[in-house]
């Protein structure tokens, strides 16, 4: 019981600083998501993939259709955002996600997507970590395009990154030794570092490097926010 609830209190503090450091401040212009089936709104839809959520009972309590999120109602980045008084995020995938929707920022998250490319890999088409810093660069030139770059640095410095990544590394590649062969070749310390030595280049440097400050990250055993 403790270690279920642990990470449920470490969420929840999260959302407390959050609510503390931007209550006052600023208001938040967008948020832009990251991560997989558990704040996918959608993405999954558009791609050759079996992990989708496009059907009933999901979504029986977000007005009584599926939406592509991969639970009954609202994620809990649709719950920030309510408490931010910003937009549900649109996926990236959906091809009306374009002008001035961006501006209330963009969910790139994927079913079955992981830190490394090959997990989830069994499931088809998704948008692993890398290929969604991709497309976060693509939305990146969208806005340069609108706003200048001047402004679109002031925009992202206000803005917050969600990143939930790391359940699918393990549950999708490390823990199924008839289809990856990663167990083979790491034990649990090393694929631990493997994770971490990807996932820190490709997204928390980048977003340094262009001012995205402000991130909350969600990862397999913990819930931590960096301010």
């Amino acid at each position: 019981m403790d270690i279920l609830i642990k990470p449920t209190l470490k969420l929840f503090i999260s959302f407390a600083i959050l609510m503390v450091q931007y209550g006052n401040a600023e208001r938040v212009p967008a948020l832009f998501v990251f991560g997989d089936s558990l704040v996918d709104v959608g993405n999954n839809n558009f791609l050759n993939s079996i992990a989708k959520s496009n059907y009933f009972p999901y979504g029986i309590d977000f007005n009584m259709q599926p939406t592509g999120r991969f639970c009954n109602g609202k994620t809990f980045v649709d719950i920030i955002g309510e408490m931010l008084g910003v937009p549900y995020p649109s996926p990236f995938a959906d091809p009306n996600t374009a002008g001035v929707k961006l501006l209330g920022g963009v969910n790139y998250a994927s079913a079955a997507a992981g830190i490394l490319d090959e997990s989830g890999q069994h499931y088809g088409e998704r948008y692993s970590l890398r290929q969604q810093v991709l497309n976060f660069e693509t939305t990146l030139d969208q806005l340069r395009t609108m706003m200048g770059r001047d402004n679109l640095t002031s925009f992202l410095a206000k803005s917050i990154a969600i990143l939930v990544f790391g359940s699918n590394d393990y549950i999708n590649n490390y823990l199924m030794p008839s289809i990856y062969a990663s167990s083979f070749n790491y034990n649990p310390a090393q694929f631990s570092n493997l994770l971490l030595n990807r996932y820190a280049p490709q997204l928390l440097v980048k977003f340094y490097s262009i001012y995205l400050i402000h991130f909350l990250y969600i990862n397999l055993y913990t819930n931590t926010l960096i301010m």
